[in-house]
């Protein structure tokens, strides 16, 4: 099968292009033929070195996987030859979404959602599962409430101001001023340009229930000052900070750090909103695999809409 391989740490250059033996299920595991994966912020950050979460080169980066069954174990129930599925398998173990063919176990897949391409679906599962886990699990968003969402026109962002409009909340987002009309067509309420105006002004004696901090750069300790008191900030990007629990005990709010899992019933759940019409997932641009290089720019430069997939 082709494959996306890197040998050493470092940047786009990295990955190559090569030919590897058709992986061999397990117990309880499937093969799926990939047709699309999506390219995240984590996998730049893992084939440079920051984030060493498989270890020493070489591998195969990728987890975000839309495609086909190829093959079941014995003892598979859930899908079987033919069913297309998709998902976050083994994440934050190596999954090898950058090639022709992954194994998965089969309790971390859903069903594609009815309705979309390949494409779309494999920009769903981790910004997709991250959202949902966050705000749907831990935060438990209650309609009425209000939830500001930081970098909302992002990969995670755009599909958590759907989440949370789903839970019935007043959705606030942050984002540069070309992206006001996606995020309105998305229904977020207020749109907040951080390029001319200041989110702790605009909010200042409006406080909201919830933040999803997706950026970093000292918004964690900035969005404090606009929670309730006893709001909860959920941070995707300094989940491991050692000063941010004891600082937002001092303002009187709570602190969540956000991790995402492989999680079939929330794959399931997120496949439910997208056929009922209220999760939109939106593709930017779609490269070929043989571009996987060029998507990772893409990425790195920012300012992304939606995802970067990559399609097989």
């Amino acid at each position: 099968m082709r494959a996306i391989i890197q040998k050493t740490f470092g940047g786009p250059e990295v990955l190559e292009l090569t030919d590897l033996p058709k992986p061999v299920t397990g117990p309880n595991q499937v093969r799926i033929r990939v047709r699309a994966t999506s390219v995240n912020p984590v996998e730049l950050a893992v084939r440079s070195g920051a984030a060493p979460l498989l270890g020493e080169p070489p591998f195969v980066l990728g987890w975000d996987v839309s495609g086909v069954v190829d093959h079941a174990e014995p003892g598979v129930h859930r899908f079987k030859e033919g069913d297309e599925v998709f998902g976050l398998p083994s994440f934050p173990a190596a999954a090898g979404a950058n090639a022709e063919y992954l194994i998965a176990p089969a309790r971390e897949l859903a069903r594609k959602p009815a309705g979309i391409s390949h494409e779309e679906a494999a920009a769903l599962p981790l910004a997709g599962l991250t959202a949902w886990q966050s705000l749907a699990g831990i935060a438990r968003v209650r309609p009425g409430q209000r939830v500001l969402v930081h970098g909302a026109g992002g990969g995670l962002g755009h599909l958590a101001v759907q989440i949370a409009k789903h839970l019935g909340a007043e959705v606030i987002g942050t984002a540069s001023a070309g992206k006001r009309e996606f995020l309105r067509g998305l229904g977020v309420d207020h749109v907040i340009d951080y390029g001319a105006e200041d989110y702790t002004e605009v909010l200042a004696g409006d406080p909201v229930d919830v933040v999803l901090e997706t950026l970093g750069g000292g918004h964690a300790e900035r969005s404090f000052t606009v929670l309730r008191p006893g709001g909860l900030l959920l941070t995707a990007v300094e989940r491991l900070s050692t000063t941010l629990p004891a600082l937002a005990s001092a303002a009187g709010v709570r602190f969540a750090p956000v991790g995402v899992e492989p999680d079939a019933a929330g794959l399931e759940a997120i496949a439910f909103l997208v056929e009922a019409g209220r999760l939109r997932p939106h593709v930017q641009e779609v490269f070929g695999l043989e571009d996987v290089a060029k998507a990772h720019e893409v990425v790195a430069a920012g300012h992304v809409r939606g995802k970067v997939v990559v399609s097989l």
